[in-house]
């Protein structure tokens, strides 16, 4: 372990929670890569991300808690997200489908029955219930947890963010609470059991041996902590739309836009600031000397917004090229479950869209964005017609 060096940075200063993507966008052009206390070393700019990503064996994804199957490393990645993909695959989504746009249709149509309201608070009366009613309908979990889901989600973030050792590790021990009492369900209930996702888990077989029941809930822990991010994405989206309503009646009229528009929308304001790796070996990023075993943050929403990689970064346009885009990330690691964020995605949005002829920021107090590790929002009140 080499020695620290003087930090060039504070993640946590309140210069940067006032303004992550102005804080990240300075921080690639001034100090590239940078340390701190707090998040080790972190890059900021997309080449050099691109390039950890493309090499996995010098920067390692390997978790000191049980993290199926994103904090693994090949071979053991591999023999389990093998399993795991057709989970996600087209025919899934699908099927999926009409149920994800029952949840949304429901959720905008309680946004108008508001009892005289002026005003809604999009982010807890339609992106959360959203997102993890839609994450429950998913894996067959009763409708009835999102909320606690939605909390232990919260407190992940939190947790995240004042590195609360105690905090975290009651959280674990609460969200196992929750997968063990769902097997514990489906194995009283014997052939009678529900045919869902959690089902299907406690079958499925890695190189001959099922599941065990660690695996599954690292695996649904995982699934569940960053399925905050599609709420957080639909804040940034509607927030958008509501500051661009030539954008918003353009996706009016032409919906078929809307896959690449919420690609170019969250490239350009992102979700997620950030994941982790771990130097295998010693190591020279942009001429700073980092040591085996140190930990590096991986920006993504400075790397997005760098204009090394896009022409005019900070502009949206729904023509650009998205093989650059590192929304999700890129490499073996590229997120499991992209397929069902796009879609939960495109259906919110295609109803929010077609259900209303204006979508406003509401007047009664601005929009409150998150901070790390989120860069959504934690509050938006709108008006809707």
């Amino acid at each position: 372990m080499s020695n620290h060096p003087t930090p060039d940075w504070d993640p946590r200063d309140v210069s940067v929670f006032g303004d992550q993507r102005r804080a990240y966008d300075e921080m690639r052009e001034r100090c590239p890569v940078a340390y701190s206390d707090f998040l080790d070393w972190s890059l900021f700019r997309h080449q050099d991300i691109v390039s950890v990503l493309a090499d996995p064996e010098t920067y390692s994804s390997a978790s000191k808690h049980r993290a199926v199957p994103n904090g693994m490393d090949p071979p053991e990645h591999t023999r389990y997200r093998r399993v795991l993909e057709p989970y996600f695959r087209p025919e899934q989504m699908m099927a999926l489908e009409p149920r994800c746009r029952r949840i949304a249709v429901d959720l905008v149509q309680a946004l108008f029955a508001r009892d005289g309201r002026d005003e809604v608070e999009f982010i807890t009366e339609f992106a959360h219930p959203f997102s993890f009613k839609t994450l429950c309908t998913f894996l067959g979990w009763s409708p009835e947890i999102w909320e606690k889901l939605r909390g232990w989600t919260h407190g992940n973030q939190e947790v995240a963010l004042s590195r609360g050792r105690e905090a975290g590790a009651a959280l674990a021990r609460e969200f196992a609470g929750y997968v063990t009492e769902a097997l514990r369900v489906r194995r009283e209930a014997g052939v009678d059991a529900s045919n869902d996702l959690i089902s299907n888990l406690m079958v499925t077989p890695v190189e001959g041996a099922a599941l065990n029941d660690e695996d599954i809930v690292s695996l649904l822990r995982n699934w569940t902590a960053g399925h905050g991010t599609v709420a957080a994405a639909l804040g940034i989206l509607v927030f958008y739309l509501a500051e661009h309503v030539d954008v918003q009646q353009q996706l009016r009229r032409e919906p078929a836009l809307l896959p690449a528009a919420i690609d170019e929308i969250l490239r350009a304001d992102g979700p997620l600031v950030a994941n982790r790796r771990t130097t295998t070996r010693d190591v020279e990023i942009e001429g700073r000397k980092i040591g085996a075993g140190e930990k590096l943050s991986l920006n993504w929403i400075a790397a997005n917004r760098d204009g090394r990689a896009f022409d005019d970064p900070d502009a949206v346009s729904f023509e650009r090229d998205p093989v650059d885009n590192l929304l999700f990330g890129a490499g073996i690691h590229y997120c499991l479950g992209a397929p069902l964020a796009r879609i939960e995605m495109l259906v919110a949005m295609e109803e929010l869209l077609a259900r209303t002829t204006m979508i406003e920021l509401g007047t009664t107090e601005p929009p409150q964005r998150d901070v790390y590790p989120s860069d959504g929002f934690r509050a938006m009140p709108m008006r809707l017609r």
